[in-house]
């Protein structure tokens, strides 16, 4: 995992929950490479690190990281305990009852990923008499409701790792998650292994969400102006490719 550059971690405040911080950014408190994962010495890094910390350069803000449980991303910001969701949650209509969010800073397509048995495929009939491991509070599992229930079963985890782990251990048959996580999974050793890619579920853009955004408490229409410019200003001058390039192949902005 790639290392903040010098120039945007000197130039930020990374304590968490500190209450010196212009801008709090709730942060799921779990490794999801490429996206966000802790080095050796326990410092957040990744891709949506680096543009955590390029948005807050270009606003000229120091900012802090609260680490949280993905379930209570939304109930945190909600209450106060930080200021902004950064933590690769998709922009739904169900989630915007709640909360607000940015503009989308990137997009993915949703996939399933199963043991090596020879069979690849994602359509209700492909997946008939499976389990399928997902996380808890996501996308996937609205998305497996309106899709897949009457012919899959559902198995929930708290972490896509515990779903991982799971599916190594051949007590489910698929994991349904998000491409990018997915994929960087089936890179390492362990997933090699064990698993492969059954292909990029049909796209339903009510369920499955309009991109990743930055979560925001209803009404902060200041904040989001501000991140939206930020973002759209790291587009212009190349920094957000720049950060994108370390970690993909593709223009993760378009999915």
């Amino acid at each position: 995992m790639k290392r903040l550059t010098a120039a945007l971690s000197g130039a930020l405040l990374l304590a968490a929950g500190s209450t010196q911080a212009e801008i709090r950014f709730g942060l799921m408190n779990e490794a999801y490479p490429p996206f966000f994962t802790k080095d050796a010495s326990g410092t957040w890094t990744g891709w949506e690190i680096e543009l955590m910390n390029a948005v807050c350069a270009e606003l000229k803000e120091s900012c802090a990281i609260v680490e949280m449980s993905w379930d209570g991303l939304i109930p945190g910001l909600t209450s106060g305990r930080f200021d902004v969701i950064w933590s690769s949650m998709s922009i739904t209509d169900e989630r915007r009852k709640t909360i607000d969010f940015t503009a989308s800073y990137y997009k993915t397509p949703a996939k399933l990923i199963g043991v090596k048995d020879g069979i690849t495929g994602t359509t209700p009939e492909d997946v008939a008499d499976k389990t399928m491991g997902i996380q808890v509070s996501t996308v996937q599992s609205a998305y497996y409701a309106a899709h897949y229930k009457d012919v899959a079963s559902e198995r929930t985890y708290a972490t896509l790792d515990e779903a991982f782990q799971d599916l190594a251990a051949g007590r489910i048959d698929y994991v349904f998650g998000d491409s990018v996580p997915l994929m960087e999974f089936l890179k390492t050793d362990f997933g090699a292994a064990c698993c492969e890619d059954e292909g990029n579920v049909a796209d339903d853009l009510v369920l499955l969400g309009e991109g990743i955004g930055g979560g925001l408490r209803k009404g902060e229409t200041e904040l989001a102006t501000r991140i939206n410019g930020a973002i759209a200003a790291l587009r212009a001058n190349g920094t957000y490719q720049q950060i994108s390039a370390k970690y993909f192949t593709f223009d993760p902005y378009g999915g």
